[in-house]
C-alpha cells in the first residue's frame, strides 16, 4: 500500500467519534438539555463521522488489523443475543451503532502508520472536552460540584460524570508526558495541557483514573528507560517525589483516596461488589451464557455494572469476554515484540490504562472512549506503509543511422 498523507479532515472525524462516545447521562447541566436532544447530537455525530470517513476513503482502502477484526467479530454475539428482541429494539439499535463505529475505524485505518498523528488528535479533542468542563465550573461552581456527587467535579455544560472527566484528563496527561519525553512537543505546550488537566483530575476524586495514570505511565516509561536518558531522569525524579509525597502528605492522600467513605464501603468498591455478585448468581440459559442478553445500558436490575468484563459477559456472553481478552492479548503481544520507541510507549500506556480501568468501568464491549483509546494504541503499533518504488527511467537508446539498420550481403 502506498504511503498516504493524513488529510486534515481525519481530525474532524476523530472529533465526531469522541463526541459520540460522551454519552447522554450525567449531572444536571446549567441549561437543561433533553436527553433526546443529546442522543440526537451524539448519533448524528457518528453518522457524520462515518459519512466523512467514507468520503475521504472512497476506494475503501483499509489496513489489516487484528484489533479491528476482533471488534468486528464482537458484533456477532451481540446481534445473535439481540435478535430475539428480549432486550427490546434498543439492543438492535446499539448493535447498529457499534457496527457504524467499527466501520468508521476501518475506514480510518488507512492512515494508521505508527506515527503520533492520532495521538495528537486524541489529546486535542479530549482537551476541548475538558475546556467545557472548566468553563462550566467557572460559570456555575455549584452545578459543577453538586452535593449529589459528593462535591466532585462534573460537567455543568454537557452532562459528564466524575469518572468520565477523570478518564479524559488522565489519558491526555499520560500521552502529553510521553510526547515531551520523546521530544515530539515542547515543555510549554505540554504544560498547557498537563497542568489544567491535572487540576481537573484532582477535583474529580477519581481513584480509577489516578491509578490508571500512574500504572500506565510506569509501564510506558519503564519501556523507554533502556534507550532514553530523559525517560530515566523522569522516572528517577518521579519515584523520589512520590516517596516524599507519600511520607509528607500521607494523611491528606488517604483522605482524598477514601473520599469520606467507611472501610466497609471502600472494601466492596462503593457497592459494586454487591451488583457483581448478584449478576453472577442470576440464572441463565446456555445460550445466554454463550451469547449474552444483548447490548444494553451496562446495568443489572437498574444498577450500573461498572466492570467491563462482567458487562461484556452479561450482554455478549462468554464469546464476547473471549474476544475482548483476545484484543488485549493481540495489542499487548505486538507491543512487547516492537523495539523500544515513543509509539510503543504510548501504546503500552493506553493498553495498561484500559486494562486497569476495566475492573471498575464498563465500555470495552460497545462504542466507548475505551475503544477509542485502544484504537489509538492500534494505530501506534501499525507498521508504516511501504512507499511505492520510484520509477526507473529507461536507459537512453543509441541512435542508429538508417543506412546501418539493414545490412546487405554482397
Amino acid at each position: 500500500m502506498e504511503a498516504d498523507r493524513t488529510p486534515k479532515l481525519v481530525g474532524t472525524v476523530w472529533g465526531l467519534l469522541v463526541l459520540n462516545t460522551l454519552g447522554s447521562t450525567g449531572a444536571e447541566t446549567v441549561v437543561p438539555l433533553p436527553r433526546s436532544l443529546i442522543q440526537m447530537v451524539t448519533m448524528g455525530a457518528l453518522v457524520a463521522a462515518f459519512s466523512l470517513a467514507l468520503a475521504l476513503n472512497l476506494r475503501l482502502r483499509v489496513r489489516a488489523s487484528a484489533f479491528l477484526f476482533l471488534l468486528t467479530l464482537l458484533l456477532v454475539p451481540g446481534v445473535i443475543a439481540s435478535a430475539d428482541l428480549q432486550s427490546g429494539f434498543g439492543a438492535l439499535f446499539r448493535c447498529a451503532r457499534l457496527a457504524l463505529f467499527v466501520g468508521t475505524l476501518w475506514l480510518l485505518s488507512r492512515w494508521w502508520d505508527g506515527g503520533a498523528t492520532f495521538v495528537r488528535h486524541h489529546i486535542r479533542m479530549y482537551f476541548l472536552v475538558l475546556c467545557t468542563v472548566a468553563a462550566g465550573a467557572l460559570v456555575s461552581p455549584g452545578a459543577a460540584m453538586p452535593d449529589l456527587y459528593g462535591g466532585r467535579l462534573v460537567g455543568a455544560l454537557w452532562p459528564l460524570t466524575p469518572p468520565q472527566i477523570g478518564q479524559y484528563a488522565a489519558v491526555i496527561i499520560g500521552l502529553a508526558v510521553l510526547l515531551v519525553l520523546g521530544g515530539r512537543t515542547d515543555r510549554r505546550s505540554a504544560a498547557l495541557v498537563i497542568v489544567p488537566s491535572l487540576v481537573l483530575l484532582m477535583l474529580t476524586h477519581t481513584r480509577t483514573a489516578t491509578l490508571g495514570l500512574l500504572v500506565g505511565l510506569t509501564l510506558a516509561i519503564g519501556s523507554l528507560t533502556l534507550t532514553s536518558a530523559a525517560a530515566r531522569r523522569f522516572f528517577s525524579w518521579a519515584v523520589l517525589c512520590a516517596a516524599v509525597a507519600a511520607v509528607v502528605f500521607a494523611s491528606a492522600l488517604q483522605d482524598w483516596f477514601l473520599r469520606g467513605q467507611s472501610e466497609e464501603n471502600f472494601s466492596n468498591l462503593t457497592g459494586r461488589a454487591k451488583v457483581w455478585d448478584a449478576l453472577l448468581a442470576a440464572p441463565r440459559t446456555i445460550g445466554e451464557k454463550v451469547f449474552g442478553m444483548g447490548l444494553g445500558d451496562k446495568s443489572f436490575d437498574g444498577l450500573p455494572i461498572d466492570n467491563s468484563w462482567l458487562a461484556v459477559y452479561h450482554e455478549q456472553g462468554l464469546i464476547g469476554v473471549g474476544l475482548v481478552a483476545a484484543v488485549f492479548v493481540a495489542l499487548g503481544g505486538v507491543a512487547l515484540l516492537r523495539p523500544p520507541s515513543l509509539a510503543r510507549a504510548c501504546a503500552i500506556f493506553l493498553i495498561g490504562y484500559c486494562a486497569l480501568a476495566s475492573y471498575t468501568e464498563a465500555g470495552l464491549g460497545d462504542a466507548s472512549p475505551y475503544l477509542l483509546h485502544l484504537a489509538v494504541a492500534a494505530s501506534l503499533l501499525a507498521q508504516p506503509a511501504a512507499a511505492a518504488p520510484l520509477p526507473v527511467p529507461d536507459p537512453p537508446r543509441r541512435r542508429v543511422p538508417r543506412w546501418a539498420r539493414t545490412s546487405e550481403v554482397t
